[in-house]
């Protein structure tokens, strides 16, 4: 069957029996239905975050193929309850770009998904509308101050950084011209928009304590100078207590559950290559509550997603995860050595094996941060025994457990041994987190630091606008910042065709953008572009519904 036919044909519990299993009460919960709810913030215990078991799921480089870390997160979740642990699966929401585009839903696959599928995967909660409305509320103040000339910052248009956002994948809007028509339609200009995971407002909801934190937060979003080099942020707009209006359910944390009846918290959603690719402190934090083992994820390989969960979120948020499992497939393994999407089904065992060399480096990546590694071979049955034996020798060659999972054939139960290797890394107390770096460094030394311990480059470097910004950033006293380095996905390196293990690169910095208010800047490598497009055939074609509302095509 597929996803979405194994999903429909689950039995759901009652939202309130979910909330039961964590010791949340139905008067604790906002309803949405009988199978969603929101939790409030104040069932976060600290005191009992610092008790419970961390682990965070990351991957090899994005292949074609697809490696499934979300569907590895979810079986090893449900195999952790199966077991008797009381846990928690704790992820991002799927963002309508991806699904009407070319990756498609982000709520697993075959017996390891969250319920209900069809929600979460399109509007859900309305949490990505709130987050876009907010944002837009921004552009419009901004916008209205440059019309009116009392009260006006004398803003310089030029240098406005902050654009609008969509939650679609609509390459026609990156760039675009406001303001046309007359004098009563505003003030002409350059503008454009991104993509709403890539909203430094999904960014600063997904790092904020609390709903005082949040608009602190807000008000600290840097707009753009005055003609006289000024700088303006949203607090000189007022902003931010009406944009914090527009976000009092959206801070909540969302409840839902796994095919195998796992409590399941879903909260943020920014993309890892555009931005920070993990869910929300206050979900992380509420699940670490109310559970003794967490499984979080962090998007893309753990160059982009598990470098900024450790060296932004968990510094921020003094998280101590206690283990990484790591995703990879022999047919995205083979992709690394060489081989075309089209016959990745077939054994080549030289093939992997020149491709196990993107998967040592991420092994590598892990244990720079002091985190035990487990790598998770996520089961396709096109797999050979000699592939699965492959991968397991060289892993245990570098002193690397492997463990099959067959988490989206056999959710829970395919995956029991994952869990019983995590489970026994935790209890040996191998992890001690600590980050590649410290944020007071300079802003060129963090970023280098990156480059060349996590993606392996010989240096970088930084263009004639980069360095002016890195200028600019000193001069706000923004240099303490930690760095959310824009990426390609598809490679270590800036260049998506380098795939395996690049050697003999150099990492391009064009230009460095700050996220004041999300707390963190942002530098630009490569052709990255923060609102992406559709393929020649979307996913958005083969989705229908029919007189029943029963939706078809959504994967």
């Amino acid at each position: 069957m597929t996803d979405i036919e194994i999903a429909n044909s689950a039995t759901m519990q009652p939202i309130t029996e979910i909330g039961a299993k964590i010791g949340v009460s139905a008067d604790d919960m906002e309803m949405y239905g009988k199978h969603k709810a929101k939790l409030p913030l104040s069932l976060i215990d600290y005191n009992k975050i610092q008790q419970s078991n961390l682990v965070l799921v990351t991957a090899i480089s994005p292949t074609p193929a697809g490696e499934g870390k979300t569907t590895v997160s979810i079986g090893l979740s449900d195999a952790l309850t199966r077991l008797g642990k009381k846990t928690i699966a704790v992820l991002r929401e799927p963002s309508l770009g991806p699904v009407f585009g070319i990756k498609g839903g982000a709520t697993g696959g075959g017996y390891s998904q969250v319920l209900p599928m069809e929600d979460i995967n399109l509007h859900f909660t309305g949490d990505f509308n709130a987050i876009e409305k907010a944002h837009n509320l921004l552009a419009a103040l901004i916008d209205n101050n440059l019309q009116n000339q009392e009260p006006n910052l004398n803003l310089d248009p030029r240098t406005i950084t902050w654009k609008r956002v969509m939650d679609m994948n609509d390459r026609a809007l990156r760039h675009i011209t406001i303001g046309l028509g007359g004098t009563s339609n505003g003030v002409p200009r350059e503008s454009g928009f991104d993509i709403t995971a890539a909203s430094e407002v999904m960014a600063i909801l997904c790092l904020a304590d609390n709903m005082a934190d949040l608009k602190r937060r807000l008000s600290n979003i840097y707009i753009g100078q005055t003609y006289g080099g000024k700088p303006i942020y949203a607090r000189d707009l007022k902003a931010e207590g009406a944009m914090a209006t527009l976000l009092k359910d959206a801070i909540k944390p969302n409840l839902v559950q796994t095919i195998g009846k796992t409590p399941a918290i879903i909260h943020g959603g920014p993309f890892a290559n555009i931005a920070q690719g993990t869910n929300t402190v206050i979900a992380t934090r509420m699940g670490l509550s109310l559970a003794d083992y967490v499984v979080t994820e962090a998007g893309f390989a753990s160059d982009l997603g598990a470098e900024k969960f450790f060296d932004i979120k968990c510094v921020q948020a003094k998280l101590k995860p206690k283990a990484v499992v790591l995703v990879a497939t022999a047919r995205a393994l083979k992709y690394h050595g060489g081989i075309d999407a089209a016959n990745l089904k077939k054994e080549n065992l030289s093939a992997l094996l020149r491709g196990m060399a993107n998967l040592e480096k991420h092994i590598e990546n892990m244990r720079k941060f002091n985190v035990t590694p487990i790598v998770a071979i996520n089961h396709f049955n096109d797999d050979t025994d000699s592939e699965i034996h492959a991968i397991k020798t060289r892993c245990k060659e570098i002193g690397v457990e492997a463990v099959v999972a067959d988490a989206w054939a056999k959710g829970g139960e395919g995956t029991e041994d994952l869990a019983k290797a995590v489970i026994e890394t935790i209890d040996r107390n191998e992890s001690d987190f600590r980050p590649i770096y410290d944020w007071n460094e300079a802003v060129e030394k963090k970023i280098t630091r990156i480059a060349t311990e996590i993606y392996g480059a010989d240096g970088v470097e930084f263009q004639a606008k980069a360095r002016k910004d890195i200028q600019r950033i000193n001069e706000l006293g923004l240099s303490g910042l930690p760095v959310c380095i824009a990426k390609t996905q598809k490679s270590l390196s800036d260049d998506p065709k380098k795939i395996g293990r690049p050697t003999g690169f150099t990492i391009t910095v064009r230009n460095i953008e700050i996220a004041a208010g999300a707390g963190f800047i942002v530098p630009l490598t490569g052709e990255m572009m923060r609102m992406p497009g559709l393929t020649a055939h979307p996913a958005a074609e083969n989705i229908d519904i029919d007189d029943d509302s029963k939706i078809k095509g959504l994967f």
